[in-house]
């Protein structure tokens, strides 16, 4: 992997940035530039970036990107325009469709002509579909697939319904092993399309599963392996989080740059006396992986940090699932 940190160094600069390079002499040659491999991959978006190594000696009027379906983007796909100058550039290419091979190739102009860099090649993972064929986007993040939004499942994948309280707050603390879903404070219009469904422990471990075939509720281990491809749990927050305000509390998460397409978002959580809190403050996930008897290892992120924190949480409490990949 390419150091996270030089990426959002780039990124942090207008996201689309450049870092001049010092003049070459005369003779006017061709300009070099060099075409980087998509770092993230998802179904319909990936973080792709270029550099132009070299003006020629003349100054660049213009750089950018070609892609497309064939082999050759630049007489049979689509031209992106970036900039005009020398340097690295990062940006997000949306708008492709989901299992489908494209052919990227970076150029610049300057006055000798027009270079190509190396054509690349990528394939931008399948949707999924839980039981009620709600789709989902998935997105490459070093060796694991993720889903790029929380499960919304109301059926285990065998058919039997996710039962929820009536009401919405109604206290479950005194149960052994409660297996429930909910919308946050029981909204199931804008909540539910938007956060998905909050789950406990129980729902997530049951042998029927939630997530679906092929995918499965991750475990401690797997969010592990995530926030160390990232630079560790320190950092891995900011890679993680959607940026801006939709969702997360403005004037906050300022540190979130969703170079990995994530998306995370913040469901908030719901006690096993039914009350719901922190919608918009945090994103509690979580793990099949036990801590102790009565509670499992979750990763909660929140507003005002770049942290991805493990934290025990209770398994009566109600989260969010992000499914990965089998």
């Amino acid at each position: 992997m390419k150091a996270v940190s030089n990426l959002l160094a780039i990124l942090l600069v207008i996201f689309v940035a450049f870092i001049s390079c010092k003049k070459e002499s005369k003779p006017v040659t061709s300009p070099v530039v060099i075409t980087y491999a998509p770092e993230f991959v998802s179904s319909t978006v990936i973080t792709v970036g270029f550099r132009v190594e070299s003006d020629g000696g003349s100054r660049i009027t213009d750089c950018g990107l070609y892609i497309g379906n064939a082999p050759s983007p630049e007489t049979l796909g689509n031209k992106i325009q970036v900039a005009s100058d020398t340097g690295s550039f990062y940006l997000y290419l949306s708008g492709l469709n989901a299992s489908t091979q494209y052919y990227l190739k970076a150029y610049a102009i300057n006055a000798k002509g027009t270079s190509l860099g190396e054509q690349v090649i990528f394939t931008t993972p399948a949707k999924i579909t839980d039981y009620e064929n709600n789709f989902y986007e998935t997105v490459t993040i070093g060796t694991q697939s993720w889903m790029t939004s929380n499960l919304k499942a109301v059926h285990y994948m065998n058919g039997d319904p996710i039962i929820s309280t009536v009401p919405v707050s109604f206290d479950i603390s005194g149960e052994s092993t409660p297996k429930y879903q909910w919308s946050y404070n029981g909204d199931d219009l804008t909540n539910y399309t938007i956060y998905g469904k909050l789950y406990t422990y129980y729902t997530v471990t049951d042998s029927r599963k939630i997530c679906p075939v092929g995918w499965h509720v991750p475990t401690d281990n797997d969010w592990i392996t995530l926030e160390n491809y990232l630079g560790g749990a320190n950092y891995a927050g900011s890679y993680l989080k959607e940026s801006g305000n939709n969702h997360w509390i403005a004037p906050y998460n300022t540190d979130a740059y969703n170079i990995t397409l994530f998306t995370a978002l913040p469901g908030g959580t719901r006690s096993s006396a039914g009350t719901f809190s922190l919608l918009g403050n945090y994103g509690y996930f979580w793990s099949t992986t036990e801590a102790d008897a009565s509670t499992s290892w979750a990763r909660s992120m929140f507003v005002q940090s770049s942290q991805v924190k493990r934290e025990n949480i209770s398994k009566k409490n109600a989260a969010s699932v992000r499914c990965i990949k089998d």
